[in-house]
């Protein structure tokens, strides 16, 4: 036969699919990727999709940083395929001092960061602290001051991250403290998320006194002894759930 007559089949022709029995694959409601045929006898086999993870990384004296970061634990874990893991920085001051300045006894609930390699595996991370003389505590300053080799090599670089914080009194820094820490992920080549005025009619309130800014949450402490407001906490959720949709486009670009 002549040539290109056909009777070899070319070994770069593709083997037959039968259109019939061809997989088909899905997400289900439990966040895992379901991969079937379309014949319903055989089996389904399921791919665990592993959630995105935003680390929430905050140091808090008298609490008040810390409820935020719980209130802001909840707006991430509600959407979908992101989950919030919370972590707290070590304390640089001794236990006497800290009786001295009242500060109650931290909750064990919510674990030491015991390294700084902790966030190469975050996928957006949230800092809260308290203001000192409008920029950050030296706790939180002093964690970012053990970030040097992850500097160096430049591993947090493209990573979004944000800002939450909390002030004794209302001109203490709310923007001040979140402006100031921004040379941070510069250096690190982080990625600036700013809560902007996202959060709507809320961040126009002006029937009561209320923390957080553009810059992203916040909370008035006072003498130590304010709670946060109904409006202070639905921001911080809000901002959870912000971050988290911001980190998920990102992760599907």
């Amino acid at each position: 036969m002549g040539k290109g007559g056909g009777c070899v089949p070319s070994k770069k022709t593709p083997p037959a699919v039968d259109n019939d029995n061809a997989p088909v694959s899905f997400r289900s409601p439990n966040n895992t990727l379901e991969v079937q045929t379309r014949d319903e006898q055989l089996p389904i086999s399921t791919i665990p999709i592993p959630k995105l993870k935003i680390l929430i990384v905050f140091y808090s004296m008298y609490g008040h940083v810390e409820t935020l970061a719980r209130r802001m634990k909840k707006g991430v874990d509600g959407v979908d395929g992101v989950e919030a893991v919370l972590f707290r920085v070590p304390e640089t001051l001794s236990d006497d001092v800290l009786t001295q300045m009242r500060a109650p006894p931290k909750d064990d609930e919510i674990v030491e960061i015991s390294s700084v390699d902790e966030l190469e595996t975050a996928d957006g991370v949230l800092f809260g602290f308290p203001t000192r003389y409008g920029s950050m505590a030296a706790q939180m300053k002093a964690f970012f001051d053990s970030t040097g080799k992850l500097w160096r090599e430049q591993k947090l670089a493209g990573k979004p991250a944000g800002f939450f914080v909390s002030t004794g009194t209302q001109g203490g820094g709310q923007e001040t403290t979140a402006w100031t820490a921004i040379t941070q992920l510069a250096h690190h080549g982080m990625l600036f998320v700013p809560v902007g005025y996202t959060f709507g009619a809320g961040m126009f309130k002006m029937d009561s006194i209320r923390g957080g800014t553009p810059y992203g949450a916040g909370v008035f402490a006072g003498d130590g002894t304010r709670e946060p407001t109904d409006t202070e906490l639905a921001l911080a959720e809000h901002q959870g759930k912000y971050m988290a949709g911001v980190v998920k486009k990102l992760a599907q670009a």
